[in-house]
């Protein structure tokens, strides 16, 4: 085939505080032209653009306008880093954290545009925190009442999705509840955006919304928790798109954006995680993939549906048409690194790193690899950002054990690495334990480069470690699903098997280290099941807060 019959593909990735556009070959995946746009306003945690309304502990906002910018910015620069002529693009696929959600009018305008100073107007990013009293309460009377749904999460639904936000807004800006016509996922918001319609995916529906077996939560439960939240439901929409469909063509509007041919296939909008399967042509049952990132969601399809305690949710269709989709989580992995790099690490080593020619997390990660296993004598656990799985707790806080006078930066540093790879092996042990086998263990994102972490993961974990092979998974991912709804391939498999990317057992584990990796990670459970009802922390949270008011 001649380079000027080929065919291309945009994938489009939302991340946390950037947007990632990669200009993809139909025939096999190879990755030819890529561009990033930081988004201008990053994550809103402190107060609001303009006004400078202050916000309360466990906020985290974003901006709609820097979603738009993506387009504007990054497409077009990926086009032009790929020298393909914009006609030869045959489909846009997206990709979103989640559950990022806002409130908008009728027609699909964000209500920040029109209440800049109002807090409750402008999208909740995934790791808004500030609703977990309102999923509390949504746990305690779904319990209570013994709903179907509920042990389809686990036993619990997450502060970070569409109800307990939901109920958020209403309880704290009943008016602004009134005039959110909808109440959409990011991800579907971009969709309407590029082409101009209106849609709800399978996947954010059913992980973020409570939608199982062809309904949301009943009336008379919404009604139970708030009575003005009865009709809740009407706001999300219930004709879901399949995962790989054709949302729609692209707009005209959204063609001036990302010059982009106007009529090209738009695929129905995706989560970040979920698309990355794809990517890795991991789609089989028994794969469990890890985007291990800022936070880190396992994801992987399988033939049988099973009650896993403490995971995100189940879903039929999730992933790809035809298996159950199951995800779980770890609510912070990279976030818990910088943190420490950024907070906890004296100047002293940040010279010497600058006079060894490295970064900060460089320099600790090279003093740490040249520890023995337990060394340091720590033990931590990973709740910087909460628990989501298997806990499902979000109001939940680090802890580290073990320190003492003689504790350096550098055994902080690799118990913290280690506590995320303890929480990875509790999520795939339990997904064991309740009869969902994990045959492979493939990881995906930005923390790949971090060699000696992934090779305390394949020992922690006892088992080799499969890699993605494409530093840009959710964009990849999203690409594939592109040339699904523009037709190029018949299903999400078969799209895949041709353009996704996977190096098998990468990191084999070490069994000396393994063995002693078992102590600790004993050691980590005593913990974990200690602080695991939360009383302590919670205690300690609530006096923060007060004083904080």
């Amino acid at each position: 085939m001649s380079a000027n019959s080929e065919r291309y593909v945009i994938g489009v990735d939302y991340g946390t505080l950037s947007g990632r556009a990669v200009v993809v070959r139909v025939s096999d995946g190879e990755e030819v032209g890529g561009a990033v746009h930081e988004y201008a306003h990053r994550v809103i945690e402190e107060a609001l653009p303009g006004s400078g309304v202050r916000l309360g502990p466990d906020w985290a906002l974003q901006s709609p306008a820097d979603w738009i910018d993506v387009l504007r910015h990054a497409v077009p620069k990926a086009l032009a880093a790929a020298q393909v002529p914009a006609e030869q693009v045959v489909g846009i696929g997206t990709d979103f954290t989640a559950c990022t959600i806002l409130p908008v009018t009728a027609d699909g305008h964000p209500l920040c545009e029109r209440f800049p100073e109002r807090p409750h107007a402008w999208p909740k990013l995934w790791k808004h925190h500030a609703a977990q009293p309102h999923a509390d309460r949504i746990n305690a009377l779904a319990a209570e009442r013994g709903e179907s749904w509920l042990p389809r999460y686990g036993g619990k639904i997450s502060s970070e999705w569409q109800f307990a936000k939901g109920l958020q807004l209403l309880e704290e800006d009943p008016e602004l509840y009134g005039l959110a016509d909808r109440w959409i996922e990011a991800a579907d918001w971009i969709i309407w955006q590029l082409a101009g319609v209106e849609t709800r995916n399978v996947c954010t529906a059913g992980y973020k919304g409570i939608f199982q077996d062809g309904a949301y939560p009943s009336e008379e439960f919404l009604a139970a928790l708030n009575p003005g939240f009865a009709g809740f439901a009407g706001k999300l929409g219930t004709d879901l798109a399949p995962l790989g469909g054709l949302a729609g063509r692209l707009t005209a509007r959204a063609a001036e954006w990302t010059g982009l041919p106007e009529g090209i296939a738009v695929a129905v909008g995706n989560v970040d995680a979920h698309v990355t399967a794809a990517a890795a042509d991991a789609v089989r049952p028994g794969q469990m993939v890890a985007i291990m990132g800022t936070s880190t969601c396992h994801v992987m399809c399988s033939d049988r549906l099973a009650e896993v305690p403490g995971m995100c949710g189940v879903v039929q269709d999730g992933i790809v048409p035809g298996l159950w989709g199951y995800e779980a989580g770890q609510s912070a992995v990279g976030d818990i690194f910088a943190w420490f790099v950024d907070n906890c690490v004296p100047a002293s080593y940040a010279e010497r790193a600058a006079e060894a020619g490295l970064g900060l997390h460089e320099y600790l990660t090279s003093l740490a690899a040249g520890q023995k296993v337990g060394q340091h004598g720590l033990v931590a656990l990973d709740w910087h950002g909460g628990n989501r799985s298997v806990l499902v707790d979000h109001t939940l806080s680090g802890v580290v054990v073990g320190q003492t006078l003689a504790t350096r930066p550098e055994d902080v540093y690799r118990a913290l690495i280690e506590a995320t790879a303890f929480g990875a092996r509790t999520i795939v042990e339990t997904f064991e334990a309740a009869g969902v086998p994990v045959e492979e263990f493939v990881v995906a994102g930005g923390l790949l480069k971090n060699r000696f972490l992934m090779q305390i993961y394949a020992d922690v974990l006892r088992r080799p470690l499969s890699v993605i092979g494409s530093d840009q998974g959710p964009a990849l991912g999203s690409a594939i699903h592109a040339a699904v709804a523009a037709g190029a391939y018949p299903d999400i498999t078969a799209a895949a098997a041709a353009m996704g990317k996977r190096d098998a057992a990468v990191y084999a584990p070490d069994k000396e280290r393994a063995d002693a990796y078992d102590r600790l990670y004993a050691e980590y459970r005593r913990l974990h099941d200690h602080f695991a009802d939360g009383d302590l922390l919670h205690r300690l949270r609530a006096i923060r807060n007060e004083a904080s008011a």
